[in-house]
């Protein structure tokens, strides 16, 4: 299979079976976050889906970079006062967040955790989940969701399509399914 040709097709019941065969086999307790507790898999899903509508709503970008020309507009530290540094960092904290700036699957996932549709919790159980769909669809168990986004091949609807089979994956084998929670 190559991956230049991923559409929406790929991620069929199949993958998500095989991602289901994968979260069976693994010895990590994958749908409880770093706060001890367990994420449902609709919490999950939520978050997921949650980040698709920012990445439909602000446009998607594979990789984001701020390059040289960031550093270059920044007058010099020695020069500046407390207040003119302060300034700067809130100018760039609120550039960083833009509402309307194109985010990268990373950015999404995160703001979706600030943004009262997630939290620290669902963001990194909902990578584990997008990871297992990855590893299922590409058959490499040290596959990564993150690095099949940035890709240079791939598009929006690949990433929101990923987000979307993630969802379809949380909502069917996480805690509160109709079926048993799996381990992811």
């Amino acid at each position: 299979m190559t991956t230049s040709t991923i559409t929406v097709t790929v991620f069929t019941d199949e993958v998500l079976a095989r991602a289901a065969e994968l979260a069976r086999d693994s010895y990590l307790p994958g749908w409880t976050g770093a706060s001890g507790e367990e994420s449902t898999g609709e919490s999950v899903a939520r978050h997921l889906e949650s980040a698709a509508v920012l990445l439909e709503a602000d446009g998607w970008t594979r990789t984001y970079n701020h390059g040289p020309d960031v550093s270059a507009e920044l007058p010099a530290i020695e020069s500046m006062s407390t207040q003119a540094m302060v300034r700067e960092v809130l100018l760039a904290v609120r550039e960083e967040t833009a509402a309307t700036a194109p985010r990268t699957l990373s950015m999404a996932l995160d703001h979706a955790a600030r943004g009262g549709n997630g939290d620290a919790d669902t963001r990194d159980v909902a990578y584990e989940v997008l990871n297992r769909v990855v590893r299922a669809l590409t058959g490499h168990d040290q596959a990564r969701a993150t690095a099949w986004a940035e890709r240079l091949h791939r598009t929006r609807k690949d990433i929101t399509d990923l987000l979307d089979a993630g969802a379809r994956f949380a909502r069917t084998h996480g805690p509160g399914a109709a079926e048993a929670p799996q381990a992811i």
